[in-house]
C-alpha cells in the first residue's frame, strides 16, 4: 500500500517502520566504527593523536559539504534513485575498511564514506519528513529520531567489543552486514507523489516568501533559526562527547560512561512524549523547559564528585535534549517549503556535526584555562543563549502582526 493510501493521522505505517529500521541500521554501523576507528588508526599505522582527530573529522566535513548540495541532487536524481546511490556508496565503502594499507587510502576512504552516510541519511530525514502526518510532525520525528539515540547507547559498546574481542576485521563485517540489511528493508518502502501535490508545494513555497522566508540552492531561510538553535545545543553535546572521559579523570570519578547511559535511557523516554506535546501546544510548551533542563544537567555535571551527582546530571540533560532535538527538526520542517525539504533535513544535520565540531573547539580552549568543570559552566552559557535568542524570536514573531495591522490601518487612511 502506497503512503498516499494511508489515513492522514495514522504514524505507524509500514513505510515509517520500514524507514525508522533503515535509520537505525545506519547509524547502528556507524557509531560502532567511529569510537573504534581511533583504536585501529592508531595500532595499525602508529598516528599519533592529531593524525587521529583529522582521520575522525575528515568523515564531518565530507557529510557536511554533501548536503549542501542535497536539494539539487534530489532534485536531479529523485529521492527514492538518490538513497539507493547513498546507500551503494555508504555500504561500499564500509566494507572497504577492512582493505585500507596506508593512511592515504584511509583518509580517501573516510572522505567516501561521509558522502555515502550524508546522502543516505538526509534521504532518510526527507521521506520521514513527508510520511509523518503534518498534525503528528513532533510526535513522528520524537519516534524516528529514537533509532538514532538507541544506536548511539549502544553501537560505541558493540563496536568495541568486537574490535577488543575479534579484531577489525569482524567489527567491519558485521558493521557491512548492517549496511546490506538496509537495501532490502529499503526497497519495501512505497511512497508517490500526493495529488495535487505540485500546486500545494507551490502554494506553501508562494506563502513562505510572501512571508519574507526566501531560499536559495544551499540553504532555506525559514529553517535556520530552529537550526541555529540546534546548533548552540550540539555545543554542548560536542563537549560531552569530547571531554567528559577527561572531566572524570580530572575530578576522580571512576566510569564516566555511565553518563551516557541514562543520558541515553532519559533522551528514549523523554523523545514521544515531547514530540506530542509539541504537536499540542507548540514550541513554546517545550522548548524553553529542554533548554533549562539541558543547561541544568550541565551545571549538575560541572560540580559532580561522585556517582549520584553524574548521574543526576545524565538525566536532567537526557531530559532537555530529549525534548529539544526532535521538536527543533520538527520546527525546522514545518517552517520549510514542501519541496525544500531535502534542504532544510540537510541545514538540520549540519548544524549538528557544525555544532558538536564548534563546541570540541572551543571548549576544548576553554578547558585549558578553566579546567574541565568551569568548562560545563561555560558550557551551559550556549543554552543561556538559545533562551535569549528563542524569547527575542517571539517577542519578534508578536509584534511583526502587530506592525502589519498598522501599515495596513496606515495605507487606509492615506488613501481615504
Amino acid at each position: 500500500m502506497n503512503s498516499t493510501d494511508m489515513p492522514s493521522s495514522k504514524l505507524w505505517t509500514m513505510n515509517f517502520i520500514f524507514l525508522t529500521l533503515c535509520n537505525l541500521c545506519v547509524y547502528l554501523n556507524l557509531q560502532m566504527i567511529t569510537p573504534s576507528l581511533p583504536a585501529y588508526v592508531s595500532a595499525a599505522f602508529g598516528s599519533s593523536g592529531t593524525t587521529i582527530s583529522f582521520v575522525i573529522s575528515l568523515f564531518a566535513v565530507s557529510a557536511i559539504a554533501t548536503r549542501l548540495f542535497a536539494g539539487t541532487l534530489f532534485e536531479l536524481f529523485g529521492q527514492r534513485r538518490l538513497m539507493f546511490i547513498g546507500l551503494i556508496v555508504f555500504a561500499v565503502s564500509t566494507a572497504g575498511y577492512a582493505l585500507m594499507q596506508s593512511m592515504g587510502a584511509l583518509l580517501v576512504l573516510r572522505i567516501v564514506y561521509g558522502i555515502g552516510f550524508a546522502v543516505a541519511g538526509t534521504a532518510f530525514g526527507t521521506l520521514a519528513s513527508e510520511i509523518i502526518p503534518k498534525n503528528r510532525m513532533g510526535e513522528g520525528m520524537g519516534y524516528f529520531g529514537l533509532s538514532t539515540s538507541l544506536s548511539m547507547s549502544v553501537a560505541p559498546v558493540i563496536g568495541l567489543w568486537l574490535l577488543n574481542g575479534y579484531g577489525f576485521g569482524t567489527l567491519i563485517a558485521v558493521s557491512s552486514a548492517l549496511a546490506v540489511v538496509v537495501f532490502p528493508l529499503a526497497a519495501l518502502i512505497r511512497f508517490a507523489a500526493r495529488k495535487g501535490a505540485a500546486s500545494a508545494s507551490a502554494s506553501a513555497a508562494q506563502n513562505v516568501r510572501a512571508s519574507g522566508r526566501g531560499h536559495s540552492g544551499f540553504w532555506e531561510q525559514g529553517a535556520m533559526f530552529p537550526c541555529g538553535l540546534n546548533l548552540l545545543l550540539s555545543v554542548t553535546y560536542g563537549g560531552l562527547i569530547t571531554f567528559i572521559a577527561l572531566f572524570g579523570q580530572e575530578v576522580k570519578l571512576g566510569n564516566v560512561g555511565w553518563f551516557f547511559l541514562f543520558n541515553a535511557l532519559m533522551v528514549l523516554i523523554v523523545r514521544p512524549f515531547s514530540g506530542k506535546l509539541f504537536d499540542r501546544k507548540g514550541h513554546a510548551a517545550v522548548l524553553p523547559a529542554g533548554a533549562m533542563f539541558t543547561a541544568l544537567g550541565l551545571v549538575l555535571l560541572s560540580f559532580a564528585s561522585g556517582m549520584p551527582m553524574l548521574i543526576a546530571s545524565a538525566l536532567c540533560y537526557g531530559i532537555g535534549y530529549g525534548m529539544l532535538q526532535p521538536s527543533l527538526q520538527a520546527w525546522t520542517i514545518q517552517r520549510s517549503a514542501p519541496e525544500r525539504r531535502a534542504v532544510a533535513t540537510g541545514m538540520f544535520y549540519n548544524s549538528i556535526d557544525l555544532g558538536i565540531a564548534v563546541g570540541s573547539v572551543c571548549l576544548g580552549f576553554a578547558a585549558s584555562g578553566t579546567g574541565y568543570a568551569g568548562m560545563y559552566r561555560l558550557s551551559a552559557l550556549s543554552m543561556l543563549l538559545f533562551l535569549i535568542f528563542y524569547v527575542m524570536h517571539v517577542i519578534g514573531s508578536k509584534q511583526k502582526p502587530a506592525l502589519s495591522r498598522t501599515q495596513a490601518q496606515t495605507r487606509t487612511q492615506t488613501a481615504d
